[in-house]
């Protein structure tokens, strides 16, 4: 059970917030800066970041149900240690950098404008995803699931099909060279 519970309650960088396995309903973070941050334990549901700072926070055995996060900078985020009951999350201008997604199933998740560069989804299923706008330069795929996504706004990608799950995939014609970039070819 949960040390504290908040529901409807809207934060701002001013607040200070007790993370001792915390359970949030329906709450939303503006311009906070939770860098570092231990939220393990904590639950997070229904729940919107506006500008905020997660940079590095820990999230093991963290709930994270229907979490909108617009605008904030979120590098080295190891996502793989929530809890995988119920995750889902979307991101709209994110920067989410050396973040990892390692083995997660993480079906139609939204990464809209977001920066991804070095971001593993090393044994993720992405299925349905979109990466519309996103730069995912570095970003690792090997046995990615990626059936679906929609990688056709998407840039710097590297994706190697042999090793990736990529049936109904979408890519634009700019985007092959990211797919045939280990035969060392040119596409003009």
């Amino acid at each position: 059970m949960s040390e504290q519970y908040y529901k409807g309650q809207s934060f701002t960088a001013a607040d200070a917030i007790n993370f001792d396995e915390t359970e949030f309903e329906k709450c939303q973070f503006k311009d906070c800066n939770f860098s570092g941050a231990d939220l393990s334990k904590c639950s997070f549901t229904d729940c919107s970041f506006q500008n905020c700072d997660l940079s590095n926070v820990q999230l093991k055995n963290t709930t994270l149900s229907n979490i909108s996060f617009s605008d904030c900078k979120m590098l080295g985020i190891v996502f793989a240690d929530c809890s995988p009951f119920l995750l889902s999350f979307s991101f709209n201008g994110c920067n989410l950098s050396y973040s990892s997604f390692y083995k997660l199933k993480i079906h139609n998740t939204q990464f809209a404008n977001c920066n991804m560069q070095e971001t593993d989804f090393t044994s993720a299923d992405v299925t349905g995803a979109s990466f519309d706008g996103s730069i995912l330069a570095g970003a690792m795929f090997d046995n990615t699931t990626l059936e679906k996504a929609d990688l056709r706004t998407a840039i710097g990608f590297s994706i190697d099909p042999e090793n990736n799950r990529i049936s109904r995939a979408k890519f634009s014609v700019d985007g092959l060279q990211g797919l045939l970039h280990k035969y060392n070819i040119e596409v003009e």
